[in-house]
């Protein structure tokens, strides 16, 4: 290679640089076109499991399911229509036990409604979907669509508390294998900002038990039911945390307002 031909491949190479770093050189047309293609492969997903639960699906529910999704097509531009539609096959499919396919459906509905309230639905079928699932890939589809929703929430809704939550204990649930501690820290961040929340006290309160941490599982507890003297929630996690401590008439008092 001559002298001439080294410049000019330097000066190619700095030209490429700078295009690469210092501009956007990609057109917004085939942005959305990535963009789309993502959508679809996301889209191909939510179909296979469709596929494959209408299998073992009861025929007059599967014959529901069509019919609406007929009706669905041709909704055009009502969108309380559509919404209805997407709430009643939502409904189906969770009271079928496919919450995977429930939650695209409710995450549909969030996408038309932009609430916080409705991409809190979204994101709590997937989290049932990620506690119930028993294939990893459906777990994961789950996990991560669930993440998504109450990020979406959260953005709506800054200041609410519950989709943060919900958050936390998605990656409690599911944790990020490069991050594990994700989901607790964020619990304990949020029982720093807000001392007195019930629900934040007794996730960590199952936390510790979960890790046989009692003594900090009963301090996250009773600090609970100091607040809130008849949570169920409360009241069980306590029964369970005697029980397992060995303190039977505790665990008995516990009890009787669990099962109430």
């Amino acid at each position: 290679m001559n002298k001439q031909q080294i410049i000019a491949l330097g000066a190619a190479s700095v030209l490429f640089l700078i295009l690469f770093f210092g501009f956007d050189i990609i057109p917004e047309k085939q942005k959305e076109l990535e963009k789309s293609r993502m959508l679809k492969i996301e889209s191909t997903s939510v179909d296979n499991l469709i596929k494959a639960a209408f299998k073992e699906l009861d025929k007059s529910k599967s014959s529901m399911i069509e019919a609406m999704n007929h009706d669905l097509e041709k909704t055009g531009t009502d969108t309380i229509k559509r919404i209805e539609l997407l709430k009643s096959i939502s409904g189906i499919w969770y009271e079928s036990k496919f919450p995977a396919i429930a939650g695209s459906y409710a995450q549909e509905i969030a996408e038309l409604v932009k609430s916080e309230e409705s991409w809190s639905i979204a994101g709590t079928t997937y989290a049932i979907c990620v506690k119930n699932a028993t294939e990893e890939k459906t777990k994961e589809f789950c996990s991560k669509r669930a993440i998504q929703s109450f990020e979406k929430a959260i953005s709506l809704a800054p200041d609410a508390i519950e989709p943060r939550i919900n958050l936390a204990i998605c990656y409690v649930d599911n944790p990020d294998k490069d991050n594990p501690m994700q989901g607790i820290l964020m619990l304990r961040d949020l029982n720093k900002q807000h001392p007195k929340n019930v629900t934040v006290l007794n996730q960590l309160g199952r936390l510790a038990l979960q890790t046989k941490q009692y003594d900090k599982a009963l301090e996250r507890l009773e600090a609970a039911i100091q607040l809130e003297p008849d949570n169920k929630n409360t009241n069980c996690l306590l029964a369970t945390v005697y029980q397992e401590t060995g303190n039977q008439a505790k665990a008995d008092e516990y009890n009787k307002k669990c099962v109430n």
